[in-house]
């Protein structure tokens, strides 16, 4: 077992309060660290509120007051004990193939936010992500900084990079995810008029900081709950073979305690496809 979390875990998708999680301490002889993620307070749960924990919600709660007018979200359905994996900044020729050889491992489908010019310069990596069944998603052609970039650059960042993707996957993705996760509401408005839908995350796993797989699967088994979108990254360059390994931890980690790994289209009842 992995040293920084328990051998038998509580999950969150049972609903226990991520400070209730108890540490099994003859095997483990550190305390349990739990990496409250940025979005969500340590009893998530309990701080939804009461008019939305109905099956009929679209489950993508979040702390911002406008978010709820357009097709944004942060994370799926809290009622739902789903998991979605989800890779920036692909594709390359090194991490993308590793990761595929992961999921195609554990039966696991996710979804991958690919830049434009990676997708150009790697199509036969794209290729391989949709044979195998993953989804691809938006994530602009360059990676910039969107609220430092003008209306019309944006809409190229996005639209070019749509062109690339339907050539090489068949569809223009539904699914767009900003660069840093970074977007002011005029543009998150003219995306959901569109018909995209943005996507952030829930559990970032910094895994872009080069962390070992140890590190990685504890952020995760440390912030996951019902509904969690997961962040890893496939991009050229950097060290992300923490990350890769990963996978093989926390996958059957989760499954073992009732997750269910899901694309976002599955997480969220919707298309694919921007129609």
């Amino acid at each position: 077992m992995y040293d920084f979390y328990p051998n038998q875990i509580v999950v969150p998708f049972q609903y226990v309060p991520y400070y209730n999680i108890p540490c099994d301490t003859s095997s483990v002889k550190i305390p349990y660290p739990l990496v409250q993620n940025t979005f969500y307070p340590l009893n998530y749960v309990e701080t939804v509120p009461i008019s939305q924990k109905s099956s009929t919600v679209r489950g993508s709660w979040t702390p911002f007051s406008w978010v709820e007018k357009y097709a944004y979200a942060f994370a799926g359905p809290y009622n739902k004990a789903e998991v979605a994996l989800t890779f920036d900044d692909g594709p390359d020729t090194l991490y993308t193939p590793q990761v595929l050889d992961k999921l195609k491992k554990h039966g696991v489908k996710a979804t991958f936010f690919l830049l434009g010019e990676n997708a150009e310069r790697y199509p036969k990596v794209v290729e391989r992500i949709v044979n195998e069944g993953h989804i691809v998603g938006n994530h602009t052609y360059n990676h910039p900084n969107l609220i430092k970039v003008g209306d019309k650059q944006y809409h190229e960042q996005v639209l070019n990079t749509e062109k690339i993707l339907q050539k090489l996957t068949g569809y223009s993705p539904k699914f767009f995810r900003p660069p840093y996760g970074i977007i002011n509401e005029n543009q998150v408005k003219w995306a959901t008029e569109q018909n995209f839908m943005i996507i952030q995350w829930s559990v970032d796993t910094l895994d872009w900081k080069g962390l070992n797989a140890k590190e990685v699967t504890n952020k995760v088994l440390g912030n996951a709950f019902p509904g969690s979108i997961l962040l890893q990254h496939t991009a050229p360059g950097g060290n992300l073979q923490g990350s890769v390994d990963a996978l093989d931890r926390f996958i059957p980690d989760l499954t073992s305690n009732g997750a269910r790994f899901v694309t976002l289209p599955k997480m969220f009842n919707t298309s694919k496809q921007r129609l």
